[in-house]
């Protein structure tokens, strides 16, 4: 009892923002990965994809399309947002992947205003029928920001290759992918005139490196179906800090009957975090259940057994959570469907930083455990192009996140967890529309209630997030994209002043063209936050205003 109090009093301390001393001192900082609540983005009654997605009945309708579009979503749900939503763009690396076309390859160069400049390059072919490989690179910066220019400058380059081998009893696939982010922390105090911040200080250099290798069995003769994939993350900063991430899962389902299935999920995750101590914490995951279909109804019933262990923390643990969800399919295009879940999310330093870039050295990093999520729901399609979703949740976490500005410096994050209870109520809703391939149409609405147990709120997190998307198709060469966000209900606190604000709604609204000049060129623009407003996802970080990028794209 002792011990529990030691850990989660120096869990406490460790997120107001104390970093290297205190995080040596107290032993109390942990890493993991990311800490994010896996939600449906779309609602689509799918062909049945093997034994692993044998739920829905509905046959599917889409049609292939010349050009495709995506909703990018930018995370609205538990994990709350990326810094900047992204307008919605033309997925075209998965169409140009998917469609045997001559002018597979592109390159792209753009440019705009912040000094911004857009560089991209792809590239697929085949080596025969069954191997497919692809290439792609990309490059986007901005010479100036929001706040005394080139102090808020950023900077990201991605180069990945993959392939796919398609034999007709397997499929492997693999990629290998290099990221990298510069960028500065521009969200210190104004200074006077007179003052020349020093630029070199602010400035933090993010590396990565990604390894991925799947295999799949498609031998529709065999009743066993099995997946496997494993993959490698390395992660290193300017501050010294690194992180190499291993983990390798394998999904396989046996037939019992026509309607009878047993199927097991298992994971293992190996990571080491390096910074002013090194953590070796690992997470194990066996998840078999039973699932039975009818025409009617869907059952999956089992356990999810979740074993972690941390070094630093001395911890060892292992615990088993229920695994129940129900599917009623009373009317044609109408399901019903409610469960009963929990889990240990892990959290790493990738995941964090790709939610929170702004993130201080040292920060403390443990997994959130999820000990119980009711939800129930209704989704479904009507007739003309229609459909939608209704959920509602009720979550219990440990150590739930949240991020605040540090205690001893503010233009940094911290990550503050909730070792208590917390609860949190989510209401959610969503609805989509179809006009055959002319115009597409989405929305979702999320309401956040949390009650947190030992901490005082849910520090940057919004109670309210909207998105809208929509796409239109004018002509053969004429394409529009357009999405709305809204974030309402984010709290900051300085904890140096014990002030706390209430952040102004952030409403975004962007706008992506693409016209077909010739066959081999076409002109694009994409335009960003077009009410022009510099608001503050995160305290002391106002947002580019009005902001584009334009350019020429060149197929072969």
């Amino acid at each position: 009892m002792t011990h529990s109090r030691t850990i989660r009093t120096s869990i406490f301390l460790l997120t107001l923002g104390f970093s290297g001393h205190l995080a040596m001192a107290q032993r109390g900082e942990i890493e993991s990965q990311t800490y994010e609540i896996v939600k449906e983005k779309s609602i689509e009654f799918a062909p049945a994809n093997r034994l692993f997605d044998k739920v829905q009945p509905f046959p599917g309708t889409t049609k292939e399309k010349k050009v495709n579009y995506q909703i990018l979503d930018p995370q609205i749900n538990i994990a709350s947002p990326k810094l900047t939503p992204t307008v919605a763009t033309s997925s075209d690396e998965k169409e140009r992947q998917d469609k045997p076309d001559v002018l597979n390859n592109y390159i792209k160069l753009g440019a705009g205003n912040y000094g911004r400049f857009l560089g991209e390059a792809f590239v697929s072919g085949k080596r025969a029928e069954d191997l497919v490989f692809t290439g792609q690179v990309k490059h986007l910066s901005a010479g100036n920001g929001p706040v005394d220019g080139k102090n808020s400058a950023n900077a990201a380059t991605n180069i990945k290759v993959g392939g796919k081998y398609i034999m007709s009893t397997y499929k492997v696939d693999g990629s290998l992918e290099y990221d990298r982010k510069n960028y500065y922390f521009y969200g210190y105090k104004p200074q006077p005139e007179s003052y020349v911040v020093n630029r070199d200080s602010l400035r933090q250099t993010i590396n990565q490196f990604g390894f991925s290798l799947g295999f799949e069995n498609t031998d529709p003769s065999v009743a066993v179906d099995y997946s496997v994939k494993t993959s490698l993350n390395t992660l290193k900063d300017r501050y010294d800090a690194s992180e190499l991430d291993w983990g390798t899962t394998l999904n396989a389902s046996v037939p019992i009957s026509e309607s009878f299935y047993a199927q097991l999920e298992a994971g293992a995750f190996i990571s080491q975090r390096v910074d002013a101590l090194t953590y070796n914490r690992n997470l194990y995951r066996v998840k078999p259940t039973f699932k039975y279909t009818s025409d009617v109804f869907t059952v999956t019933a089992g356990v999810n057994a979740v074993n972690q262990t941390d070094n630093q923390l001395n911890i060892n643990k292992t615990k088993a959570y229920p695994v129940l969800n129900i599917d009623v399919n009373p009317i044609s295009g109408v399901h019903i469907f409610g469960g009963w879940n929990g889990d240990v999310v892990r959290n790493t330093l990738k995941s964090m930083l790709g939610e929170n870039q702004w993130l201080g050295s040292n920060v403390l990093i443990v997994n959130t455990e999820k000990t119980a999520d009711l939800f129930a729901g209704v989704k479904g399609e009507v007739a003309g192009g229609f459909n939608y979703e209704g959920k509602v949740s009720y979550t219990h976490y440990r150590n739930f996140y949240n991020f605040n500005n540090a205690l001893v410096d503010t233009s940094k994050f911290s990550i503050i967890y909730d070792p208590a209870k917390t609860k949190v109520l989510n209401i959610s809703g969503q609805a989509g529309y179809a006009f055959n391939d002319l115009f597409k149409s989405s929305l979702k609405i999320n309401y956040y209630d949390y009650a947190m147990g030992s901490v005082e709120e849910a520090w940057h997190r919004p109670d309210l997030t909207l998105n809208w998307f929509n796409a239109l198709t004018i002509s053969k060469k004429l394409f529009v994209t357009a999405d709305f966000y809204m974030l309402r209900g984010i709290k900051a606190k300085n904890f140096q002043t014990g002030v706390v604000t209430k952040l102004p709604v952030i409403a975004d609204l962007n706008l992506k063209i693409d016209y077909l000049l010739t066959r081999n060129f076409s002109a694009f623009v994409a335009i960003n936050n077009l009410f022009g407003k510099e608001y503050q996802r995160y305290q002391y970080y106002p947002q580019q205003g009005l902001n584009f990028v334009g350019g020429l794209s060149f197929s072969f």
